[in-house]
Formats: C-alpha cells, structure tokens, sequence
C-alpha cells in the first residue's frame, strides 16, 4: 500500500491524484512535494504518514525544484518543527539540515555499490560532496580522500559526519567550486567519483585530467535513454573501457539518472 492507499477514507479522490505515492525519508524526516492546488489536505498527508511511519517526527514539503549552487530546494514545515535530523545509512550515521544541504536517500545502494570498489590507498577525488555520503565509506575503506564541496553548510556537516564516523584522519575538505582544479592537491587521483549535480556535465573534462591512466571514473549524469546510450559510445571511442552504464533512478519523465563506470586506458 502506498501513501494514497493511507489517505483513501480522508482525502477525495480528485486530490489524490495530484500527489505521488512516493516520498523520501530522511533520518527521521519525511519529505513531501506537495502541488500547492491540495494544500488545504497538507495535515492530513503528513498525519497518515506518521501514524505508519513511527520512525517519521516531521513532514516537510518541497515546494519548489532543487536549484543553485547549493543545491537546494525552498522547504515548509508541515508537522514537527526541527529540520535536522540524523540518516543512517549502511552503517554509517550523517547529521544534516534537510532545508540548506542536498541529501538523496535513494542513491543508498548505489553509493554502496561504487564505495565497496574501492581499496586501501587508493587516492579517491568526490567533487559534490556534499555532506558525506560517497566521502565517508570511501575513507572507511582506508582510501584518501579529497572532497570538494561548494556549499558551506554542507562542508559544515561534513566536518561533523568525518568525525562522528571516524573518518576525519582520511579526508582533505575543500570548501570552493570542483571546476577550480587548483584548488586541488597536484598529485593525480586513482579514482574520481562525480555525482554531477542537474546541467553541470562539462566537470567531466576537468576531473578527468586529475586522474591517472587506468584510473576509474564514476560519473552520474541526467540523460533520456537514447542520449545516455550515446554518451557510452562517446566514452568508448574517446579512451575509456565502459564497465558499468545503467540507470540508476528516474527524475523526471523520460529522464533518469545513470551511471557510467570508466576505465581511463593508458
């Protein structure tokens, strides 16, 4: 049953359909997006959610698209009153304010999925950081870390979660934009995982030159599927061994996230 199931006998049926069954958890914050049309059933969404949800305190709803440099999106409070929270996430614990950071719980297995690849020494470049959630489990693997994050409340819940994850030792935090390459220490990176914000493809050809041949490059792009199949051909003709190209979530109609795991050849 999903969250139009849990409002059936309080909400009609012509507001359920202006809203989606899906929402995303966050610690112990539910986040909605909510068409301003059905506002007025706002309390009642957010009371169903809570009453199955019982590790749910606060309903958020995000009333406009994720955008900016910061990566945010604006957020009102429906029920509960603190945007902060703490997710857990495959072992591993992130403190954040879900209304001044990016956080997608979704990403969860696939952030495990690439961070398992990684290996003791390697030396791993995370542009986008964010507040941890592809830096932290690298740097468990005893890898060395750079993270790049422009957003400086998410650079500030880095510090913590490097800590609160015991991680800190591991991790170089740079607070400034991943296109400014001089911000980087020179040696090359065996790895660069790139979870590329909406509009930004062109990072690939910076990060790129900052990793060493037969390095490995996971890079997150938003195509349609025939665009996204063409961009493999691109990476193989241009010298890159293509291990992975899947899609790894939907964003849009017709438009989804997905991964390309690169081998830069020799």
């Amino acid at each position: 049953m999903g969250l139009k199931d849990w409002v059936r006998d309080t909400i009609p049926e012509y507001a359920r359909g202006g809203f989606s069954d899906h929402f995303n958890v966050i610690g112990d914050i539910a986040v909605l997006t909510l068409p301003p049309e059905i506002s007025g059933y706002a309390q009642r969404i957010a009371r169903a959610i809570i009453s199955r949800r019982h590790n749910v305190r606060t309903v958020l709803n995000k009333t406009t698209r994720i955008s900016g440099c910061n990566r945010t999106a604006h957020i009102e409070i429906i029920v509960g009153k603190d945007t902060v929270t703490t997710h857990h996430e495959y072992g591993f614990a992130y403190r954040l304010d879900v209304r001044t950071v990016f956080y997608d719980p979704r990403l969860a297995s696939e952030r495990k999925r690439v961070t398992d690849q990684v290996h003791a020494g390697e030396r791993v470049l995370v542009p986008f950081c964010g507040v941890g959630p592809f830096v932290i489990p690298a740097a468990a693997h005893n890898a060395e870390i750079t993270a790049v994050e422009q957003n400086p409340d998410a650079c500030g819940w880095l510090a913590e979660n490097l800590v609160l994850n015991h991680v800190r030792d591991r991790v170089t935090t740079i607070t400034g934009d991943a296109f400014d390459l001089s911000l980087l220490p020179a040696y090359p990176y065996d790895r660069a995982i790139i979870p590329t914000p909406y509009g930004m493809d062109t990072i690939f050809k910076s990060i790129v030159t900052r990793v060493k041949p037969g390095g490995m490059i996971h890079f997150y792009t938003f195509k349609n599927k025939n665009q996204a199949t063409a961009l493999a051909r691109d990476f193989a003709d241009n010298g890159y061994e293509v291990m992975v190209f899947r899609q790894c979530g939907n964003v849009a109609p017709a438009v989804s996230r997905w991964v390309f795991d690169l081998v830069k050849k020799e």
